[in-house]
């Protein structure tokens, strides 16, 4: 999956649509937005609670990485608004901080990754393999905010690659919220464990392709390139996951 290739079959994309159906656009993506905010907060909300009163504090890289992502959101959000206000010179402007913050995910996200993993050695809460989930959200995240950033002068093709990517990195709070649940229903083979990591990357994913047939009656091609991209790497990162020899590799990887 690269962004070229996205890029590429992005140019097959229609005219700008007619004011009515920008604004129906901005309803529909912002109430997307809403759902990412609430699996964040849902996820992550009660852990941060408990860590507050704990004696095991997160490592220092994760409290950048959790800011960064809030701004992130939040500049989504805010881009989002200046397009139904028609503010589309703040709108780029505001662009200009969503690729320094591109940038600074990317490396933050990594970086906590193997951190996080390696901090957790030796304790209740290590595992090693977990690793594939991690980089199978920031090799998703990366390419496809690449290939969106690349894609400024499409709007149709922008905005979903945006959210799309945005999209692949919120399954890290919506399985933190429906997890257990998602067990106890679904067991903890590869069905099971993929449900608890992925479920909503595939219904909010899912749902993107829904409004754009009942509302255009087509999908266009750049999304579903990168549906398709992205939803194949989460399944092959729990396959690497459930594969005995991907431990010890994560392992090393990690520094342990």
């Amino acid at each position: 999956m690269g962004a070229s290739e996205i890029a590429v079959a992005a140019g097959r994309g229609r005219a700008p649509a007619p004011a009515d159906q920008r604004r129906l656009d901005s309803n529909f993506f912002l109430f997307l937005v809403a759902l990412i905010w609430l699996g964040i907060l849902m996820g992550f909300m009660p852990e941060i609670a408990q860590r507050v009163h704990s004696q095991r504090p997160f490592p220092t890289v994760v409290y950048y990485h959790g800011a960064v992502f809030v701004a992130w959101l939040g500049v989504l959000s805010a881009q989002l608004l200046l397009i139904r206000s028609r503010r589309i010179d703040l709108h780029r402007e505001l662009g200009m901080a969503g690729t320094a913050l591109y940038g600074a995910m990317v490396v933050l996200g990594l970086t906590t990754s193997v951190v996080v993993d390696h901090h957790a050695l030796g304790t209740h809460a290590s595992d090693p393999a977990f690793l594939s989930v991690q980089l199978s959200d920031m090799l998703c995240f990366t390419v496809l905010g690449g290939a969106a950033l690349a894609l400024r002068s499409r709007p149709d093709a922008h905005k979903r690659l945006i959210l799309l990517a945005t999209i692949f990195l919120a399954n890290a709070g919506y399985s933190r919220w429906w997890a257990g649940g998602l067990e106890k229903v679904l067991g903890d083979g590869y069905i099971g464990f993929w449900a608890q990591m992925f479920l909503s990357d595939l219904l909010l994913v899912v749902t993107i392709g829904v409004y754009d047939l009942v509302t255009r009656r087509r999908l266009y091609a750049a999304y579903v390139v990168a549906a398709v991209a992205g939803l194949a790497v989460e399944f092959a990162a729990v396959w690497l996951y459930m594969s005995p020899w991907w431990k010890s590799v994560a392992t090393g990887f990690i520094g342990g």
